[in-house]
């Protein structure tokens, strides 16, 4: 089945077009900067050819995702004849509440809960439904599906997802840790889990996706029973510009004590922290290693605070599952960063964690087992591949099979 997958932002959207059979992109890119005089354009199909960042003029998402469907069955970068052979559409979609505890065909009842749970992601939720209804009038005739990120948290229980305040907040406003990546964390385990020729349902996995954003996932018996993002994507580890954890009072003390609005403290700890804040310089992995390697002391400092981060939660979810048999890294870091592997995992031998360096080096950027051969718990970079399970559980919804989380 051909799937167009299509992840709405505020200003842009990407795409990927799937084959599912052969789990194969036929197409992908992105228009960006949609609505300004200076947007751009990228299409690559499978069968090499390219167009990247052309400069041109998206009104609207609407006339973005016009331009993405007018080019996959152009004559001479197309990969269809025409929208007929775009057999289903799927969109990711941030935030499902407790509402959505899997992928689901979109209705007019769906789009409604989404609508409703916009305060929980004021910044990605109104976007991907933008998407959606873009999507619906160009495509009456299509069937289109939400595969929401914070679905597969969604079996957190209940220690694990509350936070210590009275349950009123819980049970009258929906405030619990909802987590999100969770279309990653779901991919790369069970690959982990295939991986090791053993059912996932007998397994203790953590899974690091690891990129500008990041989370930790703790998973038994094929379940999320943890994950270190919150309510919002703000809590848990280090990240390019957010904070991470932190004293949840420390926004007040800011607040009565330096003169900072709501609006500042948001902006600080959303977009001025993490990497960037300690370091002062950048929010890139590959140049905080340039600046380091040039003797940037905040710079080491930055990723030293990363790395301790990361390793705190692993040890702590092998804790909380009373044992780990896998850890994978996932994610633009996980995948391409042998330091912060390597550092995140340097003093964990005594869990039966044991990195083999050479392999870690030698695979980077590859799909690889890189623990060394008497390391109790393997250890795995695993790419993700989220628009892949969008478009394989879109399959699944039309064709009127069970999507298994």
């Amino acid at each position: 089945m051909k799937v167009l997958v299509i992840n709405c932002g505020s200003s842009s959207v990407k795409f990927q077009f799937v084959e599912t059979q052969t789990k194969e992109k036929l197409a992908w890119g992105i228009a960006e900067r949609i609505g300004e005089k200076d947007a751009l354009f990228t299409y690559k199909n499978n069968k090499g050819f390219a167009i990247s960042k052309e400069k041109t003029v998206f009104v609207d998402h609407e006339k973005a995702i016009q331009t993405i469907v007018d080019h996959l069955q152009n004559e001479k970068c197309g990969v269809i004849d025409n929208t007929k052979d775009i057999e289903g559409i799927g969109h990711r979609v941030v935030h499902g509440a407790e509402e959505f505890c899997s992928s689901v065909k979109i209705t007019n009842d769906v789009i409604d809960s989404l609508k409703k749970y916009t305060f929980l992601a004021p910044l990605h939720n109104p976007a991907n439904i933008i998407g959606i209804e873009v999507c619906r009038k160009l495509f009456p005739e299509h069937t289109q599906c939400g595969v929401f990120d914070t679905a597969f948290h969604q079996t957190m229980p209940k220690h694990a997802f509350l936070y210590a305040i009275p349950q009123e907040y819980y049970k009258k406003h929906m405030i619990k840790r909802y987590g999100f990546h969770g279309t990653s964390h779901r991919f790369v385990s069970r690959l982990a889990a295939e991986k090791m020729n053993k059912d996932i349902k007998d397994l203790k996995i953590i899974t690091c996706h690891l990129g500008n954003g990041a989370s930790i996932a703790a998973i038994k018996g094929g379940v999320s029973v943890d994950t270190s993002m919150g309510l919002t994507p703000v809590e848990g580890l280090v990240m390019g510009t957010r904070a991470g954890d932190m004293d949840p009072a420390l926004p007040l003390f800011m607040m009565e004590n330096l003169q900072m609005s709501i609006k500042d403290v948001n902006a600080l700890i959303n977009k001025k922290s993490g990497i960037l804040g300690v370091s002062g310089k950048c929010s890139d992995m590959r140049e905080l290693h340039d600046l380091i390697a040039e003797g940037d002391v905040d710079s080491k400092l930055a990723l030293d605070i990363y790395c301790y981060r990361l390793k705190k939660y692993i040890a702590s979810y092998a804790a909380a599952m009373g044992g780990v048999d896998a850890l994978v890294f996932t994610g633009g870091i996980g995948e391409n960063d042998e330091f912060v592997r390597e550092y995140s995992t340097d003093g964990l031998e005594f869990m039966g964690i044991k990195l083999d360096k050479k392999k870690n080096l030698e695979l980077n950027r590859k799909e690889a087992l890189i623990s060394t051969s008497d390391s109790k718990v393997p250890i795995f970079i695993i790419p993700t591949n989220e628009e892949l399970v969008i478009a394989l559980d879109t399959e699944k919804i039309i064709k009127g099979d069970r999507v298994d989380y």
